[in-house]
């Protein structure tokens, strides 16, 4: 390939995220291809900095000042990790991108989505992924895994249902407005049986990328 494949997952909180793409990780590598794991925020140094500002900070933060503080950590990400493998030939698999932001800063902060979308393109210089697979979950199961597995919460999951509904509405607008880039999956649905259908998908991905 003389340009690698950019994944990202989205999806909210207790989704499954993190063990989807780290059987994809481990599926692709055994094919040969070489994987970057990335991830926003706190994909780099600078990012793990902003990480803990934006999501262990106590107090009030503006919305705005939220949506740059993470448009900021994007920048920087694609700037210095995704891009440049992305020219390797790479396959970048990313937890969380531009998305979202405009499910959460844009639908949960109640910002302009649009605004907030073309705030993340202006900071990645218009860097869309190949595809993204959305994950989706109904929010008091999505918090169930939270309970089971998490003993602080950060300021985003902390946020009341009515958030966390706005998110999910808007992450399904998102995937119904580009069909041809999202995967949608019932991430109520068993592990394998996920893996396996964004394993179909991606090997399409490859298949294509290298005609």
């Amino acid at each position: 390939m003389t340009r690698g494949l950019f994944l990202t997952f989205e999806g909210g909180d207790g989704s499954g995220k993190s063990t989807q793409s780290a059987l994809l990780t481990e599926w692709l590598t055994a094919q040969g291809r070489t994987v970057v794991h990335a991830r926003e925020p706190g994909g780099t140094e600078l990012g793990l900095e902003l990480r803990e500002l934006v999501l262990h900070r106590r107090g009030y933060m503006a919305p705005r000042a939220e949506a740059l503080i993470y448009a900021a950590d994007r920048a920087h990400n694609i700037a210095t990790v995704v891009r440049p493998a992305l020219e390797r030939g790479d396959v970048v698999i990313q937890d969380r991108y531009l998305d979202s932001s405009v499910a959460y800063q844009g639908a949960g902060r109640v910002l302009d989505p649009g605004e907030v979308r073309e705030l993340s393109l202006w900071a990645t210089e218009g860097l869309l992924p190949d595809l993204t697979v959305l994950l989706d979950i109904d929010i008091e199961t999505g918090r169930a895994r939270l309970d089971d597995a998490r003993t602080r919460y950060d300021r985003l999951e902390a946020e009341a249902a009515d958030f966390h509904h706005r998110v999910r509405e808007a992450y399904l607008e998102l995937a119904d407005a580009e069909p041809e880039r999202f995967l949608v999956l019932d991430a109520t649905e068993p592990v394998e049986v996920l893996a396996e259908r964004i394993r179909g998908r991606v090997s399409d991905l490859l298949t294509y990328s290298a005609s």
